[in-house]
């Protein structure tokens, strides 16, 4: 398996979780989200983006870094062409690091949707922000670590069929959740959190305590 992390322009928090997460992976930063290549103590292999939202200092203090620069009128975000090429140099996993928050709502609503069609792909994907994580609910029986008292919200991206809830607060059980429901926001773990979908599309957004 071949690891990569992408640097996004989102919120992030270095935690142990973390860097537990990134460690030995091949990074890769998008524009802005190399801001975080310090405070994760590593040091990305490429850098791309059109470099509309780099400081200037930026270019000279990482002038080490491999670069691809895009044009502003390009088609596509740099954080997707950022996992592009990550998977053009074999990537098989992704942590997408950076995936929430920061002000685009429109960029952390991409990252989401990204990561569902990357799994649909094949692609090990999860979002983080440090803070929360997001993993795509696989069509099987998936069990999360995440410690009792754990808040958690189930996404949905469309419909969702056969969805049941186990070590929760409110369990569900083979329940059908309409596209846009709110019925799976903010529930809890209470104690071993596990999360079959027989069909749809979603993503298990989890808010981790600080650490």
């Amino acid at each position: 398996m071949s690891r990569f992390t992408i640097l996004l322009g989102g919120d992030l928090t270095v935690t142990p979780r973390l860097l537990g997460q990134i460690a030995d992976t091949h990074v890769v930063a998008a524009d802005s989200g190399l801001l975080h290549a310090d405070p994760l103590k590593i040091v990305p292999e490429l850098w791309v983006g059109d470099f509309d939202s780099t400081e200037p200092d930026w270019l000279d203090a990482y002038d080490g870094i491999e670069r691809m620069v895009y044009s502003p009128d390009k088609d596509h975000t740099d954080g997707e062409i950022a996992v592009g090429e990550a998977l053009s140099r074999g990537a098989t996993s992704l942590v997408l690091a950076g995936a929430f928050g920061g002000p685009r709502a429109d960029h952390a609503f991409l990252h989401m949707a990204l990561g569902v069609q990357l799994a649909e792909r094949g692609v090990s994907v999860l979002l983080t922000s440090g803070a929360q994580e997001g993993s795509v609910l696989p069509h099987a029986r998936a069990g999360y670590d995440y410690p009792p008292g754990t808040m958690f919200s189930i996404l949905g991206f469309s419909e969702l069929r056969g969805l049941t809830v186990e070590g929760a607060k409110w369990p569900l059980d083979d329940v059908v959740v309409p596209f846009g429901s709110s019925l799976t926001i903010s529930n809890v773990v209470k104690d071993g959190l596990v999360v079959r979908l027989r069909e749809g599309r979603a993503l298990l957004v989890a808010t981790l305590a600080a650490t």
